[in-house]
């Protein structure tokens, strides 16, 4: 299987639309327990940058009021909200400096996370394409397989165009595609125990906004939400959840994405050790757990 060739620690940077599907927020309570969180972007964002307002309240709560939080690109989205009066009117409005906050991470190399849409690293490659060399690309999204055959995955879907962009410009990137994550074993449904855990009135504050934040999910779309985005996380730590290939791919210009031998190199999930990677998850998602690190 094609693998990067392990590194040392690099500075992380996380680039996700927050605030929709909970797997964002979920995701980002396992990055916060990471001392190389860097930067953490927020893309397809709300009126009033409220994607990122909503992550700096999360990381003020999580103990990382450090770690800079930029807004990024509004592409005109605001069905994906479900974060709706829960950041109070004192979170400030966050940076909108893009550019420069990648470039003072960019030092050396990082660990680039994509969980949504590519619109702001496709804005960073285009100013500063040298970049690519830097940054060690696990983007969540694409498909090879998708479930609604008309369409493209949902984070290439939303901004087509940056897709194009960044498969053009990064260097060899790893894809996990939604045929590895999209399966109900990744699931964490109303009332789990995860579900629970976090919803229980004795949990820290950080916990009681996250359960908030899945009770809108749970009553606005689904009783569920699939771990997608923790999952690509674990695949950008190099844990051994996630197997890749090397393949070649393209993408036509609804984002569809097929092999295609004088295709984009990239690296592509294959299969996920799911009880594995759950475990590891639930340890990072359990308040009494994160208390005992602490």
């Amino acid at each position: 299987m094609g693998q990067h060739t392990a590194t040392p620690v690099l500075p992380v940077v996380i680039d996700t639309d927050a605030g929709g599907d909970p797997d964002d927020a979920l995701a980002l309570v396992a990055a916060a327990g990471l001392p190389e969180l860097a930067l953490v972007l927020t893309g397809d964002e709300l009126p009033g940058g409220y994607r990122a307002r909503f992550v700096r309240l999360l990381l003020d709560l999580l103990g990382r009021p450090e770690v800079p939080v930029v807004a990024g690109r509004d592409l005109g989205n605001t069905r994906l909200n479900c974060v709706r009066e829960l950041v109070p009117g004192t979170v400030p409005a966050q940076s909108g400096e893009l550019l420069a906050a990648v470039e003072a991470v960019c030092a050396g190399p990082v660990r680039w996370v994509g969980l949504g849409p590519m619109s702001n690293l496709a804005d960073v490659l285009t100013a500063r394409p040298e970049l690519a060399e830097r940054i060690r690309l696990t983007q969540m999204g694409g498909a090879l397989h998708y479930r609604d055959p008309s369409r493209a995955e949902h984070n290439i879907r939303v901004d087509p165009a940056a897709a194009h962009t960044v498969l053009a410009r990064a260097h060899r990137p790893r894809l996990v595609l939604s045929d590895t994550t999209f399966t109900p074993e990744l699931e964490i449904r109303v009332a789990s125990a995860t579900h629970r855990r976090l919803a229980d009135p004795a949990a820290p504050a950080w916990a009681g906004l996250l359960a908030a934040h899945l009770a809108q999910w749970f009553t606005d779309f689904h009783p569920g939400t699939i771990q997608h985005d923790a999952l690509t996380l674990s695949a950008a730590l190099e844990l051994p959840f996630v197997g890749f290939t090397a393949e070649r791919v393209a993408l036509d210009e609804l984002g569809r994405m097929s092999r295609s031998a004088p295709g984009t190199p990239v690296e592509l999930s294959g299969p996920a050790d799911h009880r594995a990677f759950l475990a590891w998850l639930d340890r990072l998602l359990d308040p009494a757990s994160r208390a005992e690190v602490a």
